[in-house]
């Protein structure tokens, strides 16, 4: 149990490391955080979505922005889709599972908004139409996902591709890389 335990904390360290060299992705990830701290100063909104684990990711880092990282500072407009189960529960039986995202993006997204989704496959159909609806609406997409990028790459504005393709360890860098892109709005938004 011991070199188990071992092994997985070498094979996160493995990709943590493979992150920390990957020039083009930390760019994605300023480039991430410069659109974000644009849509706030322009009085926008983010909205997040993601299924199973990426949906507590999704909810995790929209806490982190509307309510606080680092800094005690103001609230910003960000908001995981998937909070009210009765409409998730709803929608999922009227209309099919993969209309539950692309519907909370027709009722709140708006031109400038951004939406974040987190899919480790980049596979998810409620994540590519939610995607895909949010582009139709001049919103801008930020995809999370792992190593191939999936169908959702072609559905981004920008995509942070986690060089990876083991679930686990793709979604501690989603949250190590969305970490990040607080503790960059907060810094730009909010200087000391």
């Amino acid at each position: 149990m011991e070199k188990k335990i071992r092994d997985i904390i070498d094979e996160h360290l493995n990709v943590a490391n493979l992150v920390s060299k990957d020039e083009h992705l930390q760019q994605q990830i300023r480039e991430a955080s410069r659109m974000l701290v644009s849509a706030f100063r322009a009085d926008k909104k983010v909205l997040l979505c993601g299924n199973g684990g990426s949906a507590a990711d999704a909810q995790h880092i929209a806490a982190e922005l509307s309510g606080r990282f680092m800094l005690n500072r103001p609230a910003l407009f960000a908001e995981a889709l998937h909070v009210n189960s009765s409409y998730m529960t709803a929608v999922s039986n009227d209309f099919g599972f993969d209309e539950t995202y692309k519907r909370l993006v027709q009722g709140f997204g708006r031109e400038g908004d951004i939406l974040m989704t987190f899919s480790t496959s980049g596979n998810s159909r409620n994540i590519v139409m939610a995607a895909q609806e949010a582009l139709q609406s001049g919103m801008k997409v930020i995809a999370f996902s792992g190593l191939s990028g999936g169908v959702l790459k072609d559905h981004a504005s920008l995509s942070l591709q986690v060089p990876s393709e083991s679930v686990p360890r793709i979604q501690e860098m989603h949250i190590l890389i969305g970490h990040i892109i607080c503790e960059l709005v907060e810094a730009e938004l909010f200087p000391s």
